[in-house]
């Protein structure tokens, strides 16, 4: 329960499907409630698909680019604390390259946007694909690979459902309320990153 919960709690902090919920409902302001219950679903699952080939898949890129897991964790701690001062300053859009007129000129060349932009690069993007390859590392008992998948599936379950109740938050929360609440969970995204290099650095000179 413990390693289900922290794996849980670190990337639902780290892909922040909260922070994604005004570009979904820009991107959905045209759509009917079915349409948008169906972009919610596709997104969900290439999240889910994504975050599963990363977290298989991972070390055997690793492995034939050469690069060290302990390289790949501070890599991805730093990129992890990159996002998370995108959330802490409100240029998370930016930083994940989300300019109004490139989403738009995307949206005209595309049926969907469920891929992208949304799941590539909004959701599932380096922070959370480099905090899995790592933890597949970590874990080798099949028992804790197995509750790492299922806490996979959790958060992209809970982005399904962010994501669907996407209009409502808008309209209760308002951007300031959105704001504020990925205001905090960026202090918790810059930790998780921060203890990555930090653990990194302290294996390195071990």
């Amino acid at each position: 329960m413990d390693l289900f919960v922290y794996v849980f709690a670190a990337l639902f902090s780290v892909i922040n499907p909260l922070g994604t919920v005004p570009v979904f409902v820009g991107l959905t302001q045209e759509d009917t409630k079915a349409e948008q219950s169906k972009t919610s679903v596709k997104t969900a699952l290439n999240i889910f698909v994504i975050l599963l080939l990363s977290f298989f898949a991972g070390n055997y890129i690793l492995a034939f680019f050469g690069i060290s897991i302990d390289s790949l964790r501070i890599a991805g701690g730093l990129i992890i604390v990159s996002s998370g001062f995108a959330l802490l300053t409100g240029n998370f859009k930016k930083h994940k390259g989300m300019h109004k007129e490139k989403v738009q000129a995307d949206i005209e060349e595309r049926e969907s946007v469920s891929l992208t932009p949304l799941a590539i690069p909004m959701l599932a993007g380096p922070g959370s694909i480099s905090l899995l390859i790592a933890l597949n590392d970590e874990h080798q008992l099949f028992l804790d690979k197995g509750i790492i998948v299922g806490a996979v599936a959790a958060v992209c379950l809970a982005t399904f459902l962010i994501l669907k109740s996407g209009h409502f938050i808008v309209k209760k929360l308002g951007a300031s309320g959105i704001n504020a609440i990925s205001r905090i969970i960026g202090f918790i995204v810059i930790a998780i990153g921060i203890e990555y290099i930090t653990s990194s650095v302290v294996k390195l000179f071990e």
